[in-house]
């Protein structure tokens, strides 16, 4: 067929065809249920990741290029700052329409997509937990991505015990003095806004504080770019902290809140991975369709192989379970319920670990094609992997619903 051909001639434009396509089995339409508004931007987002994400996808991970001017493309329409308050450039959207625009632009390139989610994350942190100073200061800017943010938790020695993090800020007059590092900042050393997590405090959780850092700060400095196996249009680096001073100003909340901000931001963010997550999956099922009705062996189709089939088919019903369990403890967030920081951590360790194993299946379906570059799934597989780990591993998800189910 057609279709066969442009695999083998260009696969980007073949991925391209496939994402634009709108004859999606109703099965797994993942604008089944949405409100007309949301169908509308889930359209542009789908068409956005298409045309502006998908045909350099392969080029941004080989090449490792972090793709700044099309991510100002897409805070252009209003992806930059999704559910943070207009007044400052945001889009003022709910947790359900952000988790379906980024499963949509996922769809074109997971890798950007996530480090756009962390961005979110970051600009909402400010917006809900600065002051109206602060809001007006770095909101904008950070909305229409002419600035990018990055999330500093993370530490060399702490990563799910976070609590134990080291960095340490001491207080001099009307300045904090900065000594520590960060490991494995996304956008590390190319962004300008630093969200950091530091100890003003005692040991444990209370004595944490949140501060905001700008690049250019002296004694702000970054380690090499790490080399990784998937989300490779993101730079990541350590973040080091070397008598770096920082005016009291720059502090979101009070002291000692820094872990608690850390958290809640954390609630979105793990429903924004999760999302992305899905759109992997959901280009995934999509490649593995068209594979198996182009692709003869043993004189027919893949298509008509019983057992290939019945994996499509799990494939498609774990997509759609994952979709509705994200767009579920999405709901729970946005409505504030006492539940739903739970249910965020059941949806990303039930949706990244589901749609990881959906990619993987897919990329079996190619075969030997799968493994080769030229072939979109090799990427989503490999872009994908990571979310099982960072925003909270997948252990540290299934600790937070046990505890929340054990205790009496």
């Amino acid at each position: 067929s057609a279709m066969a051909m442009a695999w083998r001639a260009a696969p980007r434009a073949a991925a391209r065809l496939l994402l634009g396509r709108r004859g999606i089995a109703s099965c797994i339409d993942p604008s089944t249920g949405l409100t007309e508004d949301q169908k509308e931007f889930q359209k542009v987002a789908l068409d956005f990741a298409a045309k502006e994400m998908a045909p350099y996808m392969a080029e941004w991970d080989e090449k490792e290029i972090f793709p700044v001017e099309t991510m100002r493309k897409a805070a252009q329409l209003g992806f930059g700052g999704i559910y943070v308050k207009p007044d400052v450039g945001g889009s003022g959207l709910s947790r359900l329409d952000t988790s379906i625009i980024f499963e949509a632009l996922s769809t074109g390139c997971t890798s950007t997509t996530a480090y756009m989610s962390i961005h979110n994350m970051c600009v909402w942190m400010i917006d809900t937990f600065g002051n109206e100073e602060q809001r007006r200061r770095f909101c904008p800017s950070l909305c229409s991505m002419e600035k990018f943010a990055s999330y500093c938790l993370t530490e060399p020695g702490s990563g799910s015990d976070a609590a134990s993090l080291l960095t340490s800020a001491q207080r001099k007059g009307d300045t904090y003095v900065l000594n520590g590092s960060k490991a494995f900042i996304s956008g590390g050393g190319d962004t300008d806004v630093y969200v950091v997590m530091c100890r003003t405090g005692g040991p444990g959780p209370k004595g944490i504080s949140c501060l905001v850092l700008e690049k250019g700060m002296p004694g702000l400095s970054f380690g090499k770019k790490e080399k990784k196996v998937g989300w490779n249009s993101q730079p990541t680096r350590a973040v080091i902290f070397e008598d770096c001073v920082v005016p009291v100003g720059n502090r979101l909340g009070a002291e000692g809140q820094g872990f608690s901000i850390a958290m809640q931001g954390l609630n979105g963010g793990r429903i924004n991975i999760a999302s992305c997550s899905l759109g992997a999956a959901h280009a995934s099922v999509l490649l593995a369709q068209e594979h198996l009705t182009v692709r003869k062996q043993f004189g027919e189709p893949l298509a008509n192989n019983q057992y290939l089939q019945f994996r499509l088919a799990e494939m498609a019903t774990r997509l759609v379970a994952a979709r509705l369990m994200v767009r579920n403890a999405a709901r729970a967030l946005q409505d504030g319920r006492e539940d739903a920081a739970v249910l965020c951590s059941m949806a990303k360790l039930f949706a990244t670990d589901e749609c990881f194993g959906i990619c993987n299946q897919a990329l079996q379906m190619h075969g030997g094609y799968g493994y080769l570059k030229d072939y979109a799934v090799q990427q989503f597989v490999r872009d994908i992997r990571v979310h099982q780990i960072l925003e909270g591993t997948n252990e540290v998800m299934r600790m937070i619903v046990a505890r929340n189910l054990l205790q009496g």
